[in-house]
């Protein structure tokens, strides 16, 4: 009778391969996050404590130091940073995935411009000018812009394609925006009000401003998490999808809901960001690859520092004057988005 070495036995030694790697998984994961932690940490830290006027960090603590309202300004104005920030991240991923296209960004395909578009209309046609009415504008425009972006693009010959899609997108946009703009010069008041928001910035808001958008930042970030799986199977083709037993339409309204939750919060409480929802992903995949339970969380926390990190270096290269937010995303975002192709790093769809 044959014997056979416990050791060498194809089957142990392969189940004693699977045993040894869960924990190096594991290991990695929690490294992945400790280090996601820490950057966030990292990012929170150089915005409350460098500015214009840099800030020791015993001044948070003490309520009769001069410059303590300074940091007590800057905290509320981090925290929208940062849920703005993993918004557009988030948001970025979950529509490159659902549309398989690497262009989709809530700015280029037309989403920003339409929220933009509805509040512009909301404040000059109804007079709004508080958050809490304005950001269901904001909603209805990036919902709106979507689904017509989606509509012409599949009207057609190969259907909502990622060129199409890209180019409707640019149209939409285009058109919103020159809406936008003819509005805001028939009505001054709501220019003046408008100009600034336009710009992009975190600067000048306060608690209140980010716990009015936070319900709605929760319920997208929930539902695109969630959807992970969703747009792995998406991935597949929509042919493939149905034959795993995924309702692809309704799986497309869920992850499309997110994104309009998302994209359209995060411009009504900071203006359009341009780039963030576009580089994030790109950067993250490259070293995630395209496996989405790994990529959207990893996105929202590159999102959410990249923003934050922009922010703070808007207060330091001009001082006194600050640059906004929105200009400091593109100025940071066009060097990297460039230097990821140019090395060959956006991470494959």
């Amino acid at each position: 009778m044959t014997q056979v070495r416990l050791g060498s036995a194809p089957g142990l030694a392969t189940g004693r391969i699977a045993t040894s790697g869960r924990p190096r998984g594991t290991a990695a994961a929690a490294s992945g996050v400790a280090a996601a932690v820490v950057l966030v940490l990292l990012a929170s830290a150089a915005s409350i404590f460098i500015g214009s006027r840099p800030v020791q960090p015993a001044a948070l603590l003490d309520p009769t130091h001069p410059l303590h309202a300074v940091l007590a300004a800057r905290i509320p104005r981090t925290l929208l940073a940062l849920a703005v920030g993993a918004a557009l991240g988030l948001a970025g991923a979950c529509l490159q995935g659902l549309t398989r296209n690497p262009l989709a960004d809530p700015g280029i395909l037309g989403i920003n411009a339409g929220a933009s578009l509805a509040m512009v209309l909301g404040m000059s046609v109804l007079g709004i000018s508080d958050l809490s009415s304005y950001i269901w504008f904001a909603f209805a425009g990036a919902a709106v812009a979507g689904i017509l972006v989606h509509a012409i693009a599949s009207m057609g010959p190969g259907g909502a394609t990622p060129l199409s899609l890209a180019i409707a997108g640019a149209a939409l946009a285009a058109l919103a925006a020159s809406w936008t703009s003819a509005m805001l010069l028939a009505d001054r008041q709501t220019m003046e009000t408008f100009r600034f928001w336009a710009v992009g910035t975190v600067g000048g808001r306060g608690f209140d401003v980010l716990l009015t958008g936070l319900p709605f930042l929760l319920a997208g970030a929930v539902l695109a998490l969630a959807g992970a799986r969703l747009l792995d199977a998406l991935a597949l083709g929509d042919d493939l999808a149905r034959g795993l037993g995924r309702r692809t339409g309704f799986d497309r309204a869920a992850l499309g809901l997110a994104v309009v939750l998302l994209a359209g919060t995060a411009t009504a409480l900071a203006g359009p960001l341009a780039f963030v929802g576009l580089l994030v992903p790109h950067a993250v995949r490259a070293v995630t690859g395209p496996h989405h339970g790994r990529l959207l969380p990893l996105a929202a926390v590159a999102g959410a520092v990249l923003v934050t990190l922009a922010d703070t270096l808007g207060r330091v290269v001009l001082p006194p004057a600050e640059v906004q937010v929105g200009i400091m995303t593109v100025l940071v975002g066009v060097p990297a988005f460039l230097a990821l192709i140019r090395r060959g790093r956006m991470g494959a769809l």
